[in-house]
């Protein structure tokens, strides 16, 4: 399912006709990069991922929502059965079930990333987002979200995302990750 479809960016906007879909459209595919950007893969899409071993396996994109292979790059190496592992969807981090150490990788890792379903929450912070992109087609005016979400700056962000998007995301922020 995606993060939002043409009809609700339409219906958000009060748009009727088809005239601006193209642009309607390059504007959602925007925003969806610029969301999952601060919470993951929303909409669920296979990833290929080289890993390393150790005690446990550390999957990038988050959340995870299955593992389908563990691969060997090298020769010789061990395939490891996805049905023997254990996935903690919102870390990406991947445990043997027999308590093992993952040895004789480094694997290429196939896995499915995002969340299944979008949270109508994160389906509103789209739909805010847009409207706050979209008011740059029309200088400035048309529907305001409660006031000149224009003054939103968040330091990181300048204008692009109001604060109002960013508390309804917060959430489901992606987890810090180790340098």
């Amino acid at each position: 399912m995606p993060l939002l479809t043409l009809d609700e960016a339409k219906q958000q906007l009060n748009i009727s006709g088809s005239g601006q879909d193209v642009e309607l459209q390059a504007y959602i595919d925007s925003l969806t990069a610029v969301i999952e950007h601060l919470v993951g893969p929303v909409e669920n899409r296979t990833v290929t991922q080289t890993v390393q071993g150790g005690a446990v396996l550390c999957l990038l994109h988050t959340p995870v929502v299955s593992v389908e292979s563990l691969m060997p790059l090298l020769p010789g190496g061990v395939e490891v059965d996805a049905a023997a592992v254990v996935v903690d969807g919102p870390s990406g981090v991947l445990r043997r079930l027999d308590g093992g150490r993952f040895t004789g990788g480094p694997w290429t890792a196939v896995y499915t990333a995002g969340r299944g379903e979008v949270p109508a929450t994160v389906n509103l912070a789209a739909r805010m987002l847009l409207q706050h992109l979209w008011r740059t087609q029309n200088g400035g005016r048309g529907p305001v979200l409660g006031g000149d979400d224009m003054a939103a700056q968040v330091p990181g962000f300048g204008y692009a995302i109001p604060n109002r998007v960013l508390e309804l995301l917060a959430p489901y922020r992606l987890l810090p990750g180790v340098a």
